[in-house]
Protein backbone atom coordinates (compact mmCIF):
# COMPACT_ATOMS: atom_id res chain seq x y z
CA UNK A 1 0.00 0.00 0.00
CA UNK A 2 1.44 3.38 -1.04
CA UNK A 3 2.02 5.82 1.79
CA UNK A 4 1.04 9.46 1.54
CA UNK A 5 2.95 11.49 4.15
CA UNK A 6 5.10 14.64 4.45
CA UNK A 7 7.41 16.15 6.98
CA UNK A 8 6.29 19.39 8.59
CA UNK A 9 8.01 21.72 6.13
CA UNK A 10 6.83 19.85 3.04
CA UNK A 11 3.36 19.58 4.49
CA UNK A 12 3.12 23.36 4.76
CA UNK A 13 4.24 23.77 1.15
CA UNK A 14 1.68 21.23 -0.07
CA UNK A 15 -1.06 22.99 1.88
CA UNK A 16 -0.06 26.33 0.34
CA UNK A 17 -0.27 24.87 -3.16
CA UNK A 18 -3.64 23.19 -2.46
CA UNK A 19 -4.98 26.47 -1.10
CA UNK A 20 -3.88 28.19 -4.31
CA UNK A 21 -5.44 25.46 -6.48
CA UNK A 22 -8.69 25.57 -4.51
CA UNK A 23 -8.99 29.35 -4.93
CA UNK A 24 -8.52 29.01 -8.68
CA UNK A 25 -11.06 26.16 -8.77
CA UNK A 26 -13.65 28.15 -6.81
CA UNK A 27 -13.16 31.16 -9.07
CA UNK A 28 -13.66 29.05 -12.20
CA UNK A 29 -16.81 27.40 -10.75
CA UNK A 30 -18.25 30.84 -10.05
CA UNK A 31 -17.58 31.77 -13.66
CA UNK A 32 -19.42 28.67 -14.88
CA UNK A 33 -22.35 29.41 -12.54
CA UNK A 34 -22.53 32.93 -13.93
CA UNK A 35 -22.78 31.46 -17.45
CA UNK A 36 -25.91 29.53 -16.46
CA UNK A 37 -27.37 32.52 -14.62
CA UNK A 38 -26.78 34.75 -17.64
CA UNK A 39 -28.55 32.21 -19.86
CA UNK A 40 -31.52 32.12 -17.47
CA UNK A 41 -31.81 35.90 -17.29
CA UNK A 42 -31.31 36.64 -21.00
CA UNK A 43 -33.02 33.75 -22.78
CA UNK A 44 -35.55 32.12 -20.42
CA UNK A 45 -38.07 34.98 -20.64
CA UNK A 46 -40.80 33.19 -22.58
CA UNK A 47 -43.25 30.47 -21.54
CA UNK A 48 -42.57 28.05 -24.40
CA UNK A 49 -39.64 27.37 -26.72
CA UNK A 50 -39.25 25.38 -29.88
CA UNK A 51 -36.85 22.50 -30.21
CA UNK A 52 -34.52 24.59 -32.37
CA UNK A 53 -34.46 27.41 -29.84
CA UNK A 54 -33.66 25.01 -27.00
CA UNK A 55 -30.96 23.37 -29.06
CA UNK A 56 -29.46 26.77 -29.90
CA UNK A 57 -29.40 27.81 -26.23
CA UNK A 58 -27.81 24.52 -25.15
CA UNK A 59 -25.18 24.73 -27.94
CA UNK A 60 -24.26 28.26 -26.91
CA UNK A 61 -24.06 27.27 -23.24
CA UNK A 62 -21.97 24.22 -24.14
CA UNK A 63 -19.48 26.38 -26.07
CA UNK A 64 -19.11 28.84 -23.18
CA UNK A 65 -18.73 26.14 -20.50
CA UNK A 66 -16.33 24.17 -22.68
CA UNK A 67 -14.17 27.27 -23.16
CA UNK A 68 -14.08 27.99 -19.41
CA UNK A 69 -13.18 24.40 -18.53
CA UNK A 70 -10.53 24.19 -21.23
CA UNK A 71 -8.99 27.47 -20.09
CA UNK A 72 -8.84 26.24 -16.50
CA UNK A 73 -7.27 22.91 -17.49
CA UNK A 74 -4.64 24.64 -19.61
CA UNK A 75 -3.89 27.13 -16.84
CA UNK A 76 -3.58 24.28 -14.30
CA UNK A 77 -1.12 22.42 -16.53
CA UNK A 78 0.98 25.55 -17.03
CA UNK A 79 0.91 26.27 -13.30
CA UNK A 80 2.18 22.77 -12.55
CA UNK A 81 4.99 23.27 -15.06
CA UNK A 82 6.06 26.46 -13.29
CA UNK A 83 5.99 24.66 -9.94
CA UNK A 84 8.18 21.85 -11.32
CA UNK A 85 10.54 24.45 -12.75
CA UNK A 86 10.99 26.01 -9.30
CA UNK A 87 11.72 22.62 -7.74
CA UNK A 88 14.22 21.65 -10.43
CA UNK A 89 15.98 25.02 -10.23
CA UNK A 90 16.41 24.71 -6.46
CA UNK A 91 17.63 21.13 -6.80
CA UNK A 92 20.26 22.10 -9.39
CA UNK A 93 21.81 24.56 -6.96
CA UNK A 94 22.71 21.60 -4.76
CA UNK A 95 23.64 19.32 -7.66
CA UNK A 96 20.55 17.18 -7.15
CA UNK A 97 18.64 15.49 -9.96
CA UNK A 98 14.92 15.08 -9.41
CA UNK A 99 12.92 12.44 -11.24
CA UNK A 100 9.17 11.98 -11.55
CA UNK A 101 6.99 8.91 -12.13
CA UNK A 102 4.12 9.92 -14.40
CA UNK A 103 2.26 6.67 -13.77
CA UNK A 104 1.80 7.61 -10.09
CA UNK A 105 -0.30 10.60 -11.15
CA UNK A 106 -3.19 8.23 -11.91
CA UNK A 107 -2.84 6.10 -8.79
CA UNK A 108 -6.40 6.02 -7.46
CA UNK A 109 -5.30 5.03 -3.99
CA UNK A 110 -2.97 8.00 -3.66
CA UNK A 111 -5.56 10.33 -5.18
CA UNK A 112 -8.07 9.24 -2.54
CA UNK A 113 -5.47 9.88 0.17
CA UNK A 114 -4.91 13.37 -1.23
CA UNK A 115 -8.64 14.00 -1.12
CA UNK A 116 -8.76 12.81 2.50
CA UNK A 117 -5.75 14.98 3.32
CA UNK A 118 -7.54 18.00 1.88
CA UNK A 119 -10.61 17.31 4.05
CA UNK A 120 -8.70 16.88 7.31
CA UNK A 121 -5.21 18.39 7.52
CA UNK A 122 -5.94 21.14 5.03
CA UNK A 123 -8.79 22.53 7.14
CA UNK A 124 -6.68 22.56 10.31
CA UNK A 125 -3.79 24.35 8.64
CA UNK A 126 -5.41 27.76 8.30
CA UNK A 127 -3.69 28.93 11.48
CA UNK A 128 -0.18 28.18 10.15
CA UNK A 129 1.79 31.32 9.39
CA UNK A 130 3.22 31.74 5.90
CA UNK A 131 7.01 31.81 5.73
CA UNK A 132 8.33 35.15 4.54
CA UNK A 133 11.36 33.90 2.63
CA UNK A 134 11.32 31.78 -0.55
CA UNK A 135 11.64 28.04 0.14
CA UNK A 136 14.90 26.36 -0.70
CA UNK A 137 16.03 22.78 -0.64
CA UNK A 138 18.57 21.98 2.08
CA UNK A 139 21.32 19.35 1.90
CA UNK A 140 20.21 15.95 3.16
CA UNK A 141 23.37 15.37 5.17
CA UNK A 142 25.32 18.36 6.41
CA UNK A 143 28.47 16.30 6.83
CA UNK A 144 28.96 14.01 3.83
CA UNK A 145 26.98 15.80 1.12
CA UNK A 146 28.34 19.25 1.96
CA UNK A 147 31.90 18.00 1.88
CA UNK A 148 31.37 16.39 -1.52
CA UNK A 149 29.72 19.52 -2.84
CA UNK A 150 32.57 21.70 -1.60
CA UNK A 151 35.14 19.45 -3.27
CA UNK A 152 33.17 19.52 -6.49
CA UNK A 153 32.91 23.31 -6.34
CA UNK A 154 36.66 23.66 -5.81
CA UNK A 155 37.36 21.31 -8.71
CA UNK A 156 35.01 23.22 -10.97
CA UNK A 157 36.59 26.53 -9.97
CA UNK A 158 40.06 25.23 -10.80
CA UNK A 159 38.84 23.90 -14.12
CA UNK A 160 37.14 27.22 -14.79
CA UNK A 161 40.41 29.10 -14.10
CA UNK A 162 42.27 26.83 -16.53
CA UNK A 163 39.64 27.39 -19.18
CA UNK A 164 39.82 31.14 -18.67
CA UNK A 165 43.61 31.08 -19.08
CA UNK A 166 43.26 28.96 -22.20
CA UNK A 167 40.63 31.34 -23.53
CA UNK A 168 42.91 34.35 -23.00
CA UNK A 169 45.69 32.56 -24.91
CA UNK A 170 43.36 31.71 -27.78
CA UNK A 171 42.07 35.28 -27.88
CA UNK A 172 45.64 36.61 -28.11
CA UNK A 173 46.47 34.18 -30.91
CA UNK A 174 43.26 35.07 -32.73
CA UNK A 175 44.03 38.79 -32.50
CA UNK A 176 47.54 38.23 -33.89
CA UNK A 177 46.16 36.16 -36.76
CA UNK A 178 43.55 38.83 -37.45
CA UNK A 179 46.24 41.53 -37.62
CA UNK A 180 48.31 39.45 -40.04
CA UNK A 181 45.24 38.83 -42.19
CA UNK A 182 44.42 42.55 -42.27
CA UNK A 183 47.97 43.44 -43.32
CA UNK A 184 47.96 40.78 -46.05
CA UNK A 185 44.61 41.98 -47.40
CA UNK A 186 45.83 45.58 -47.44
CA UNK A 187 49.00 44.61 -49.32
CA UNK A 188 46.98 42.55 -51.81
CA UNK A 189 44.60 45.43 -52.47
CA UNK A 190 47.50 47.81 -53.05
CA UNK A 191 49.11 45.37 -55.49
CA UNK A 192 45.85 44.83 -57.36
CA UNK A 193 45.32 48.56 -57.57
CA UNK A 194 48.77 49.15 -59.11
CA UNK A 195 48.37 46.31 -61.60
CA UNK A 196 44.91 47.45 -62.54
CA UNK A 197 46.07 51.00 -63.19
CA UNK A 198 48.88 49.74 -65.41
CA UNK A 199 46.56 47.49 -67.43
CA UNK A 200 44.00 50.27 -67.76
CA UNK A 201 46.64 52.71 -69.02
CA UNK A 202 47.82 50.22 -71.66
CA UNK A 203 44.24 49.67 -72.83
CA UNK A 204 43.65 53.41 -73.12
CA UNK A 205 46.79 53.81 -75.22
CA UNK A 206 45.68 50.99 -77.51
CA UNK A 207 42.24 52.55 -77.89
CA UNK A 208 43.77 55.92 -78.80
CA UNK A 209 46.00 54.23 -81.37
CA UNK A 210 43.05 52.44 -82.92
CA UNK A 211 41.06 55.66 -83.03
CA UNK A 212 43.90 57.33 -84.93
CA UNK A 213 44.05 54.37 -87.32
CA UNK A 214 40.32 54.47 -87.96
CA UNK A 215 40.47 58.24 -88.54
CA UNK A 216 43.32 57.82 -91.01
CA UNK A 217 41.48 55.06 -92.85
CA UNK A 218 38.39 57.20 -92.98
CA UNK A 219 40.35 60.06 -94.56
CA UNK A 220 41.93 57.72 -97.09
CA UNK A 221 38.58 56.21 -97.94
CA UNK A 222 36.99 59.60 -98.49
CA UNK A 223 39.83 60.76 -100.76
CA UNK A 224 39.67 57.60 -102.85
CA UNK A 225 35.91 57.41 -103.45
CA UNK A 226 36.38 58.52 -107.05
CA UNK A 227 39.42 56.29 -107.72
CA UNK A 228 39.39 53.20 -109.91
CA UNK A 229 37.82 49.87 -108.89
CA UNK A 230 41.11 48.24 -107.90
CA UNK A 231 42.03 51.06 -105.54
CA UNK A 232 38.50 51.09 -104.11
CA UNK A 233 38.65 47.32 -103.52
CA UNK A 234 41.97 47.64 -101.67
CA UNK A 235 40.58 50.38 -99.48
CA UNK A 236 37.52 48.29 -98.71
CA UNK A 237 39.70 45.34 -97.75
CA UNK A 238 41.79 47.59 -95.52
CA UNK A 239 38.63 48.98 -93.96
CA UNK A 240 37.25 45.48 -93.32
CA UNK A 241 40.57 44.40 -91.81
CA UNK A 242 40.60 47.45 -89.61
CA UNK A 243 37.01 46.77 -88.51
CA UNK A 244 37.93 43.17 -87.68
CA UNK A 245 40.90 44.39 -85.70
CA UNK A 246 38.67 46.91 -83.98
CA UNK A 247 36.18 44.16 -83.06
CA UNK A 248 38.99 42.00 -81.74
CA UNK A 249 40.36 44.80 -79.61
CA UNK A 250 36.87 45.65 -78.40
CA UNK A 251 36.39 42.03 -77.36
CA UNK A 252 39.70 42.11 -75.50
CA UNK A 253 38.67 45.41 -73.98
CA UNK A 254 35.35 43.89 -72.82
CA UNK A 255 37.18 40.97 -71.21
CA UNK A 256 39.59 43.39 -69.55
CA UNK A 257 36.69 45.49 -68.27
CA UNK A 258 35.04 42.43 -66.73
CA UNK A 259 38.30 41.44 -65.04
CA UNK A 260 38.82 44.96 -63.77
CA UNK A 261 35.26 45.11 -62.48
CA UNK A 262 35.89 41.99 -60.40
CA UNK A 263 39.11 43.41 -58.94
CA UNK A 264 38.25 47.07 -58.48
CA UNK A 265 34.51 47.23 -58.20
CA UNK A 266 34.82 49.07 -54.86
CA UNK A 267 37.43 51.70 -55.88
CA UNK A 268 36.81 55.22 -57.08
CA UNK A 269 39.53 54.89 -59.73
CA UNK A 270 37.62 51.99 -61.27
CA UNK A 271 34.46 54.03 -61.59
CA UNK A 272 36.30 56.94 -63.17
CA UNK A 273 38.11 54.74 -65.70
CA UNK A 274 34.84 52.94 -66.47
CA UNK A 275 33.26 56.27 -67.37
CA UNK A 276 36.24 57.04 -69.64
CA UNK A 277 35.96 53.64 -71.38
CA UNK A 278 32.22 54.14 -71.83
CA UNK A 279 32.82 57.49 -73.51
CA UNK A 280 35.49 55.95 -75.75
CA UNK A 281 33.15 53.15 -76.75
CA UNK A 282 30.46 55.67 -77.61
CA UNK A 283 32.97 57.56 -79.77
CA UNK A 284 33.97 54.35 -81.55
CA UNK A 285 30.31 53.50 -82.20
CA UNK A 286 29.77 56.97 -83.62
CA UNK A 287 32.80 56.56 -85.91
CA UNK A 288 31.48 53.20 -87.08
CA UNK A 289 28.14 54.76 -87.92
CA UNK A 290 29.87 57.49 -89.84
CA UNK A 291 31.98 54.94 -91.72
CA UNK A 292 28.92 52.94 -92.70
CA UNK A 293 27.52 55.97 -94.53
CA UNK A 294 30.54 55.93 -96.85
CA UNK A 295 30.47 52.22 -97.71
CA UNK A 296 29.13 51.47 -101.25
CA UNK A 297 26.03 49.38 -101.66
CA UNK A 298 26.72 45.78 -102.63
Amino acid sequence: MAEFAFNEHHKNEVINYMRFARSKRVLRLKTIDSCFEELKDSRLVEETFTVDEVREMLDGLQAVVRGEVETELINTAHTNVLLLRQLFSQAEKFYLRLQSDISELENRELLEQVAEFEKTDFKTSNKINQESSKPKLAPLNEGGVSELLNKEIVRLQEENDKLKARLRTLESQAMSALDEKTKAERALKDLQKVRGEQQLSAQCQEINSLEDTVAALKDDYERSLNANAATQKDLQENLVSAKHELLRVQEQLSLAEKELEKKFQQTAAYRNMKEILTKKNEQIKEIRKRLQRYEPNE
